[in-house]
């Protein structure tokens, strides 16, 4: 096996010079000192949001007040931030909305599933990660419970298990397009293709993937998906989620939490409930449009570069990470979690070692932004909209210095959230 020559800061910075994304780090407004890894959590805040928040608060709820619902567009807002993400995750105008949480999305399309599988009462199985975001097991687990219909859960341990795991049983396969914990990327096109082979739908959780990795529903011919715009695609903390309905299953999609923002007359006031047409019967209640808007400041980001940029960065800015990991703290207990292999790495790198939130905390003293996953696991998230080379070579080597100092308590006390 080749050994590679040590790499040096000044390779980095470089690197950095001939980075056709370097000037997007103006668009966001990141601290003095800081390295931000951790923009796969929440991501950093683009300048322009305060401006837009202001401009709501002040122009269109203080002096336009209830004429915003029409005058600033407020009502089709989630719509329009839709049709704004859609080329993101390789989705179509008109098949996204942006609304409520992730939770209740996955909800929904969970929902809207099992509806579509009920003719045949044999399908009686969600199958999903073990390893999923919990918060997706909850959801399923709730749904069946509450429906009580014989449904249940299989979880299995390992990607490898899926094509044992499904067959005619199978109502839905549930997966994170990329795990939280370990960065690993499905092949969304081949799971997706298994998963219809045996009659079953396919729900995909973006959460990880939107505005990190190239994503293309329509091509995977998925059937559902969900997911955040808090983490890589930058719309501040606690933003609307968003569901993706494509057009081939919006005139069956249903789901029990019909609002009337999702009827197809909501000002007639009827007491009964009609969908309209399309994916706005995704919608519920009346949208929080303060924090709707700022979504829109992250995704115009997005407008000036594509994601064949944004992911070309992002390996290179995890192999570099890795490497340099690799280099100079061999020494120590670190593994490796997340693959290698480009073509399942998402834009994130998790490492285990024995005392992670500790080293984790000593970290962030410094400046070194990641978090903290159990079970003992430091993880880094790499946003190339604002990460350059030379942050990824300082993080590395705050990291080293940390390891070889011992400088960290090994009986840190835990935060709330980690």
């Amino acid at each position: 096996m080749t050994t590679l020559p040590p790499l040096t800061r000044e390779h980095c910075a470089v690197l950095d010079v001939q980075d056709p994304l370097a000037a997007l780090r103006n668009e966001f407004l990141l601290p003095s000192g800081v390295i931000y890894l951790d923009g796969n959590s929440l991501g950093a805040r683009p300048k322009s949001s305060l401006q837009r928040a202001q401009e709501v608060i002040s122009q269109e709820w203080g002096q336009d007040l209830i004429t915003s619902w029409n005058k600033a567009g407020w009502f089709q807002m989630p719509s329009t931030l839709g049709d704004q993400l859609a080329p993101l995750v390789g989705a179509d105008a008109g098949e996204i909305v942006v609304t409520d949480t992730t939770s209740v999305n996955l909800f929904k399309a969970i929902a809207a599933a099992l509806h579509i599988q009920s003719a045949s009462p044999e399908r009686n199985t969600i199958i999903t990660e073990r390893s999923n975001f919990p918060t997706d097991i909850y959801m399923a687990e709730g749904i069946t419970r509450w429906l009580d219909r014989g449904y249940r859960i299989h979880l299995i341990d390992s990607p490898e298990d899926l094509p044992v795991a499904v067959n005619a049983q199978t109502a839905l396969v549930m997966l994170t397009h990329v795990n939280y914990r370990t960065g690993y990327l499905h092949d969304m096109a081949a799971v997706t293709a298994l998963a219809h082979r045996h009659g079953a739908l396919m729900l995909w959780d973006l959460a990880h993937s939107a505005g990190a990795v190239p994503v293309a529903l329509n091509a995977a011919e998925a059937d559902f998906a969900v997911g955040c715009t808090y983490k890589y695609l930058n719309g501040g903390p606690g933003a609307p989620a968003f569901i993706w309905v494509p057009q081939r299953h919006q005139a069956i999609f249903q789901h029990p939490l019909s609002g009337w923002w999702g009827h197809a007359n909501p000002f007639a006031m009827q007491p009964g409930f009609e969908p309209v047409a399309g994916v706005r019967r995704a919608l519920c209640g009346t949208q929080p449009i303060v924090s709707l808007a700022l979504v829109g400041c992250g995704l115009e980001v997005f407008g000036k570069t594509d994601m064949h940029a944004i992911r070309s960065k992002s390996l290179a800015l995890t192999d570099l990470f890795i490497r340099l990991v690799e280099q100079r703290c061999q020494q120590h207990a670190l593994e490796l979690v997340t693959p290698r292999a480009h073509a399942q790495r998402g834009s994130q790198v998790s490492l285990r070692h024995p005392h992670a939130y500790a080293v984790i905390q000593a970290l962030i003293r410094r400046g070194v932004i990641g978090d903290y996953r159990e079970p003992a696991i430091m993880r880094f998230g790499f946003t190339p909209l604002y990460i350059g080379f030379t942050d990824v070579w300082d993080a590395a080597e705050a990291m080293r210095d940390i390891l070889d100092s011992q400088d960290y308590d090994a009986n840190e006390q835990r935060h709330a959230v980690t």
